[in-house]
């Protein structure tokens, strides 16, 4: 999976990523988590840390970046295990995270639309995701293309000493 995006803000090409790209990939990840508003996770990661996390995924479970045309990672996007119990094989959770300046760019919807196509790739029936209650730039991307609100988790975490609501979202790939 390799695509090239002319945009006004530049040209940006969208691919797998690789073991070179871990350092930017967890400077953006760790900004989503210091920014509150796309995670509860609460303790930033070392690149050590996330080298371990893109070894162990499996060959299904892709990684993607949008990278500019300097090779500065603008965002990435996972296809996670959803469950590892076999009647979920067909399901697939999603991530995505921005660099902080460059969100409301609508890098973030290129990049959830590509991971699509390879989440049907991968033969994929459905993705699912969460996001924070709060997180409504997220809710906007998400329903933009397709996904729909199956529920509310009521205080699901804490989160500097808040309790947290989280919205559970869908997709279905079959055509």
């Amino acid at each position: 999976m390799q695509g090239t995006l002319e945009l006004p803000e530049g040209t940006f090409l969208i691919r797998i990523a690789s073991l070179s790209d871990i350092k930017q990939i967890t400077e953006i990840y760790n900004q989503g988590i210091q920014d509150r508003i796309a995670t509860l996770e609460t303790n930033t990661k070392s690149v050590e840390e996330m080298i371990a996390w893109l070894k162990n995924r499996s060959s299904r479970h892709k990684v993607l970046v949008l990278e500019d045309a300097e090779k500065r990672i603008k965002g990435w996007a996972s296809l996670n295990v959803f469950n590892a119990r076999e009647c979920y094989k067909g399901v697939a959770d999603l991530s995505i995270y921005i660099n902080r300046e460059e969100r409301n760019k609508k890098l973030g919807k290129h990049l959830l639309l590509a991971l699509i196509q390879v989440a049907k790739e991968e033969e994929f029936y459905k993705m699912v995701l969460t996001t924070l209650a709060v997180n409504r730039t997220g809710h906007k991307l998400y329903y933009a293309l397709g996904f729909t609100k199956v529920g509310t988790y009521v205080k699901q975490g804490m989160l500097d000493g808040k309790w947290i609501d989280v919205h559970v979202m869908e997709k279905f790939l079959l055509d």
